[in-house]
């Protein structure tokens, strides 16, 4: 069954702890991103795992190999369960951290390589320079080198899923953000999807933020998704 992770896009230790509290038992994995992390650092993962919670990492690793693999060994310490790296960096370093993962069998991390960033549109491409891809094309090119260099799975938008799913086979995990209910604002995201839709096209694990954290009531938001998404198995 897919899981909700919901994306803890806060500033401090503090309201990261008071979210994963207010959501209790509706919540059991949680992303935490750039913005967390570098205001915390790694006690707000152990803070949240604390509460017995999954933790997806979401860092998104680019640098030599040797680099990523010791900060993908340094986020199995931790215990994170998913961790990010960007298919950009070529097969060594996708590889490095698959191989650094692996070490921790399989209670370890799983390395989820990011594809096209689901703030992106052809024309974000063509201005870094993959120009004639769109961004499903650069999507499966990214996918297929991340899969066949170690990794467990990749984020991609939920526009892309459905491809996806069939070009990697049914054992990849595919991580969608840019999940939004129907009727909410789409914010920064481009490429855009309803939890039914992402879970029917393939989706493992829908990232939802603003749609939970910013509701009137957070708990019956994240039990309202979860709903829609069983509904779509």
């Amino acid at each position: 069954m897919a899981e909700i992770i919901v994306a803890l896009d806060v500033n401090s230790r503090a309201e990261a702890e008071a979210k994963v509290r207010l959501l209790g038992d509706a919540v059991n994995f949680y992303k935490i991103g750039l913005e967390l992390f570098t205001a915390e650092g790694p006690d707000v993962v152990k803070a949240v795992k604390a509460f017995g919670k999954k933790v997806f990492l979401d860092l998104k690793f680019h640098d030599i190999p040797r680099t990523v693999e010791r900060s993908v060994t340094s986020g199995g310490k931790l215990g994170v369960d998913l961790m990010t790296i960007h298919s950009v960096g070529g097969k060594a370093m996708i590889r490095a951290a698959a191989d650094a993962a692996a070490a921790f069998g399989e209670t370890g991390p799983k390395i989820l390589a990011v594809t096209v960033l689901t703030s992106l549109d052809a024309g974000d491409l063509a201005d870094i320079g993959v120009a004639g891809r769109t961004p499903a094309e650069q999507v499966q090119a990214m996918g297929r080198l991340a899969l066949d260099n170690g990794a467990a799975g990749i984020v991609c938008s939920p526009k892309e899923v459905r491809a996806m799913r069939e070009i990697l086979g049914p054992a990849a995990l595919l991580v969608t953000p840019g999940v939004r209910p129907a009727g909410a604002a789409v914010g920064d995201q481009k490429r855009v999807a309803t939890p039914g839709e992402a879970v029917r096209d393939g989706s493992t694990h829908l990232v939802v933020g603003r749609p939970i954290l910013a509701a009137e009531d957070p708990v019956a938001a994240a039990r309202a998704i979860a709903a829609e998404m069983a509904a779509a198995r």
